[in-house]
C-alpha cells in the first residue's frame, strides 16, 4: 500500500476514534504509532514509543505549560477573579448593561493571568452570572457574555494555546504572548461595544445596576493592585528581554502563590486544590503533546505536509484565498474538537503552508488562536458553552447558544480586521 493510501486511512482511523469519543490524544497517539509502523516497521515504532513520552515530558522548554496553569489556579483560588469583577463593576455597573460590560472587563484583567478560556469561562460562571441575573439580565445574554468573555483567556497574554503553537512551530514565545495584546484590547474593547448596541436596540433588555461611590471605587482598586502587578512583572520582563517565555511562567507561578500567602488567601486546602488541577490539566495537555508528536512521525513519513503544502498553493486561489479555506477549516474542526487539540493536530500540516505562502508566523499564531476562539463558543460543540452549562445548571444549551450569536459575529468581524491589518499582531513585538 502507497505512503499516500495509509495517510488517507490514518486520518479517517483518527476521525473516527474521535466520533468514538476516544481522547484526542491517545487517539493520535495510536493512529501515529500504527501507520509508523506499518510504514517503517514494528522496531522502529516501539523505539519511537519508547522514547517520545520521555522527551516530551523531561523537556524543559514545555515547563512554560505547567507554570502558567498553576499560576492561573493560584489566582482562581486566592479570590482575585471576584476582586476584578468588583472593580469593573464599581466603575461599569451603574451603566445600561454595565453588569456586562464589567464581565468582559474583568474577565480580560484574568485572562492576564491565567492563560485558559475554560477556567475563566468556569470562574465567571459563579462569579458574574448569579450578579447579572440578581438584576434581571436575561439567561440569554448573562450566559452568552460570560461565554464570550471566557475566550479572552487564550488571547490576552499569557497563554496556553500560544505557548503550544510556539513550541510546535518553534517561534518566540514571548513575542507570540506579546503579540497578542493589542488584539486581546481589540476583542475587549469590541465586545464591550456589541454590549453597548444590545443595549441600544432592546433598552429594556439590560438593567443598569446602582452606582457605586468614589471611596468605595478606591477601595475596590486598591484590591487589584496583585493582578495589575504580577502582569506587568511577566508581560514587562518578556518585552524587555529581562526572561525567557520559561522563566516568565516560573517567576508568574512563584509571585501568584507569594501574592495569595502574603494577603492571607491562600489555604492549606485552597494551595493542595491548584496543584491538583494544575497536574490534571498539565496530563491532559501533555497527553495530547505526546500523541501529536508520534502522530507527527506518521505525517512526516508519509510526506503529508509537503503534498498539503503542494496542493493548496497550487488551488490558484491566491495567499488569502488559501488562508481563508484554512480559516474555514478550524471553525468546521470547532464543532468537533477543543482548541488544544486542533492546533496540535494541524499546525504541523498547516504551517508549512503558511511559510510558503510568506505570512508571518508571529502574527498567524494570533489568527488562529482568534479562530480557535470561534470554536469555543460557535455551535454545535462550543466548549465555553458546556462549561457554562455545567456551572449553571438550570440554564439550557440553546439558550446560551443563542446568547453567544451576537458575539460570534463579532469575533469574525474582529478576525477580518487582524487579517486586513497585521500591523496590530506584529508591531510589539517588532519592537522587541
Amino acid at each position: 500500500m502507497s505512503p499516500d493510501a495509509v495517510a488517507v486511512i490514518g486520518f479517517v482511523a483518527l476521525f473516527a476514534l474521535m466520533l468514538l469519543r476516544v481522547p484526542v490524544g491517545i487517539a493520535m497517539g495510536f493512529v501515529g504509532l500504527v501507520g509508523f509502523g506499518y510504514l517503517a516497521g514494528p522496531g522502529p515504532a516501539m523505539n519511537l514509543l519508547a522514547q517520545s513520552p520521555i522527551r516530551t515530558a523531561t523537556s524543559g522548554e514545555f515547563a512554560v505549560i505547567p507554570m502558567f496553569l498553576l499560576m492561573g489556579a493560584l489566582a482562581s483560588t486566592s479570590g482575585m477573579s471576584r476582586e476584578l469583577f468588583r472593580a469593573a463593576n464599581s466603575f461599569l455597573g451603574h451603566f445600561k448593561g454595565g453588569l456586562g460590560i464589567a464581565t468582559i472587563a474583568a474577565c480580560g484583567g484574568f485572562a492576564a493571568i491565567c492563560g485558559s478560556s475554560v477556567a475563566t469561562a468556569a470562574t465567571f460562571s459563579s462569579v458574574a452570572y448569579p450578579e447579572m441575573r440578581r438584576y434581571g439580565y436575561p439567561q440569554s445574554f448573562a450566559t452568552g457574555v460570560v461565554a464570550a468573555g471566557g475566550t479572552l483567556g487564550i488571547m490576552i497574554p499569557p497563554s496556553t494555546v500560544l505557548a503550544v503553537y510556539g513550541l510546535i512551530t518553534e517561534q518566540d514565545i514571548g513575542k507570540l504572548f506579546v503579540a497578542g495584546i493589542i488584539p486581546g484590547l481589540v476583542a475587549v474593547t469590541m465586545y464591550i461595544i456589541t454590549i453597548n448596541i444590545i443595549g441600544a436596540m432592546r433598552p429594556a433588555f439590560l438593567p443598569a445596576g446602582p452606582r457605586s461611590s468614589w471611596s468605595e471605587r478606591a477601595a475596590a482598586l486598591r484590591d487589584i493592585w496583585a493582578v495589575t502587578l504580577l502582569f506587568l512583572f511577566i508581560i514587562g520582563g518578556l518585552y524587555g528581554g529581562l526572561f525567557t517565555a520559561t522563566e516568565a511562567a516560573g517567576a508568574g507561578a512563584g509571585g501568584a502563590f507569594i501574592i495569595a500567602l502574603l494577603r492571607g488567601r491562600l489555604t492549606r486546602a485552597g494551595f493542595w486544590q491548584s496543584c491538583v488541577e494544575t497536574v490534571r490539566t498539565t496530563a491532559a495537555v501533555f497527553t495530547i503533546l505526546i500523541g501529536a508528536l508520534l502522530f507527527g512521525y506518521f505525517l512526516t513519513i508519509t510526506q503529508t505536509p509537503q503534498k498539503v503544502t503542494s496542493f493548496l498553493t497550487g488551488l490558484g486561489l491566491g495567499r488569502y484565498g488559501v488562508l481563508i479555506l484554512i480559516m474555514v477549516m478550524y471553525l468546521v474542526l470547532g464543532c468537533i474538537m477543543d482548541a488544544m487539540a486542533m492546533i496540535i493536530l494541524t499546525i504541523p500540516i498547516i504551517f508549512p503552508v503558511i511559510k510558503a505562502l510568506g505570512f508571518d508566523p508571529i502574527w498567524f499564531g494570533v489568527i488562529i488562536v482568534m479562530t480557535v476562539e470561534l470554536g469555543l463558543i460557535h455551535p454545535p460543540v462550543g466548549m465555553n458553552v458546556f462549561v457554562i452549562k455545567s456551572v449553571v445548571k438550570d440554564v439550557k444549551i440553546s439558550t446560551i447558544f443563542y446568547g453567544v450569536l451576537p458575539f460570534v459575529a463579532t469575533d469574525i468581524l474582529r478576525l477580518a480586521i487582524l487579517i486586513a491589518l497585521p500591523v496590530l499582531a506584529t508591531f510589539l513585538p517588532s519592537h522587541m
